[in-house]
């Protein structure tokens, strides 16, 4: 079996899913080509079906003494909004879908890639930057939202108090406006790179594996990257609570200073 495949064009291994499988063996296939030119929406979809289907299954019989599915489902929901209202204030329950949406979707999409023939799809920049965006439009729509026209561009001018504070606006402008557009692609930036470094190193290490025992002429190789991919866990954890986190952060700034 094909154990990598070459990554983004440019040569970096990964551990081949089942779409590149396909697309080894069934290349000519009009289907199959389209499915591997889309791969990353692809097992996006498939993600956000799969988050769908447990939501249902959590939801469907609710109890007062829960199952271990709904429990799970309650403590996670919980801790989100504990999050949320954490960094923002009280207000903060508001804007707890978005977030908990935002964190689990994204954990689940980092750690998908180490479930056999999935994928990563945060290991690829269009998906961090197409969740980038979607922050950055939400951020602003909250600007708009809670503080008014006047109120959301007195905040990009810096919300100069005194003469000294309007003498820096043509200065303060530029900055936030820059600002608010940098911060979001910084949490795309970071979120791929990790993600995407994760799976180049499994990769890498999957194919040393199968190298190793090449000889014996085995179809399998030695499980060497099993501790990469315990420690993927922890990393693409952390870097979906960062993403998370540093989103709410940004969501707060955007409020007006009595609702923090």
């Amino acid at each position: 079996m094909e154990a990598a495949n070459s990554a983004h064009g440019g040569g970096a291994p990964e551990v081949a899913n089942i779409i590149t499988l396909l697309n080894s063996y069934f290349h000519e296939s009009s289907i199959v080509s389209f499915l591997h030119h889309w791969e990353n929406p692809v097992f996006s979809v498939l993600i956000i079906i799969g988050l769908v289907i447990v939501a249902r299954m959590a939801t469907k019989n609710r109890t007062i003494v829960p199952g271990k599915l709904q429990n799970f489902v309650e403590f996670a929901l919980e801790s989100l909004d504990n999050l949320s209202k954490g960094v923002i204030g009280h207000h903060g329950r508001h804007y707890a879908p978005f977030i908990g949406t935002l964190f689990i979707y994204i954990l689940v999409m980092n750690l998908s890639g180490l479930v056999p023939f999935m994928k990563s799809p945060s290991s690829s920049l269009n998906t961090t930057i197409g969740l980038a965006v979607i922050v950055f439009i939400y951020v602003q729509y909250t600007g708009l939202r809670r503080l008014g026209l006047g109120g959301y561009i007195f905040h990009l001018l810096g919300q100069p108090r005194d003469v000294m504070g309007w003498v820096f606006v043509p200065l303060m402008l530029p900055l936030h406006v820059i600002e608010e557009f940098i911060k979001p692609m910084s949490l795309s930036l970071r979120l791929f790179g990790n993600v995407f470094g994760e799976d180049v190193l499994i990769g890498a290490f999957v194919t040393m594996g199968i190298m190793a025992l090449s000889f014996m002429g085995s179809p399998i190789g030695l499980p060497l990257q099993i501790p990469f991919m315990m420690l993927a866990v922890i990393t693409g954890t952390i870097q979906a609570l960062v993403f998370t986190l540093l989103s709410t952060v940004y969501i707060s700034l955007m409020l007006p200073h009595e609702e923090h």
